[in-house]
């Protein structure tokens, strides 16, 4: 793990260049089928977007982070920086963005806690990589450098370019799963982390057990990735190194409320674990607990688990170890 900060390694700093949203969320028995309408049973605003989600988690989980992105000039955008600064997250890079809407996404939740998500950009798309750029010191001071694809892809690049410059870690979480080919630029990662569907999208390999999840990360590196942490949903996670070793990450038991924010939870995780110093399977037996708790409660922000909480759950985890 590479470093390019001073700073106490108990309080890592960390920089999300990201989206953030504002979730629009109902709760319904089962999710509609095209054309059909369902009734729901409640609803909630709820702030969100998988960046602002990943640097709640992370300083939750006590690192230091700082957060780059866009909000719109209006009720959701005040709500947002508010709720990230409540966290524990440095706002002085989040921009308003006045002639767009701040970011939202419309999410379905049923009764067994599976999700729907259609996601409306809004001032995310005004993170452009002329913005990125402008914020290179700020990159350049940080420990590890967290991004996702709810941005435009040019300045997600921009970021990783950045980063590899100044030695600083890379951690893609390459969500949502892309429509059309994701460049090799940002596959050139230090660590990619996508869950199934994430991987099949971008490998064409059917992820569905252990071996494929392996032909998959093999594909992954050979487009650049140097590490691959694959999540596996219940069987857990599978970790493929540099070297092509791999490590089969058991899953953790809960009670699931709500899936939506499991795998920011994560990816968070694995980075502050990371940051501190642990090996990647040890970081990731962290995330896979870190993404599980965070099942257990309902929305996006509000299920991240604090330090306390989760190392107090892990240790009544048989599955940790």
């Amino acid at each position: 793990m590479s470093s390019a900060s001073e700073s106490d390694v108990s309080s890592p700093r960390i920089v999300v260049v990201g989206s953030i949203n504002m979730d629009l969320v109902a709760r319904m028995s089962r999710l509609p089928r095209p054309g059909e309408t369902v009734l729901g049973t409640s609803f909630q605003t709820i702030p969100g977007g998988k960046g602002a989600n990943q640097a709640v988690a992370a300083a939750r989980l006590g690192a230091n982070v700082m957060m780059i992105g866009c909000v719109g000039k209006d009720a959701f955008g005040e709500s947002l920086r508010r709720n990230l600064q409540d966290a524990g997250v440095n706002t002085v890079h989040v921009l308003d963005s006045p002639d767009v809407s701040s970011g939202v996404a419309l999410i379905g939740v049923d009764d067994t806690g599976a999700n729907s998500i259609a996601v409306v950009p809004g001032a995310n798309a005004m993170l452009t990589p002329e913005v990125v750029a402008s914020r290179e010191e700020v990159i350049a001071g940080a420990r590890a450098l967290i991004v996702q694809l709810e941005t435009p892809l040019d300045a997600v690049a921009s970021a990783i370019r950045l980063a590899h410059q100044h030695g600083v870690t890379t951690i893609l979480d390459p969500a949502p799963a892309p429509v059309n080919a994701l460049p090799d630029a940002l596959l050139s990662v230090d660590i990619i982390s996508p869950n199934q569907t994430e991987a099949e999208v971008l490998t064409g390999v059917v992820v569905n057990d252990w071996e494929s999840a392996k032909q998959a990360a093999r594909v992954l590196q050979s487009r650049g990735a140097r590490n691959v942490v694959l999540k596996m949903g219940e069987l857990g996670a599978l970790v493929q190194l540099t070297d092509g070793s791999t490590e089969q990450i058991p899953a953790h038991k809960a009670n699931i409320v709500d899936t939506t924010a499991a795998g920011d939870a994560f990816t968070a995780a694995l980075t502050v674990a990371l940051c501190e110093g642990m090996s990647l399977p040890a970081a990731t037996h962290f995330a896979c607990a870190a993404g599980t708790l965070a099942c257990t409660r309902f929305g996006a922000q509000p299920a991240m688990p604090v330090r306390a909480e989760l190392e107090a759950w892990m240790k009544t985890d048989a599955t940790v170890r």
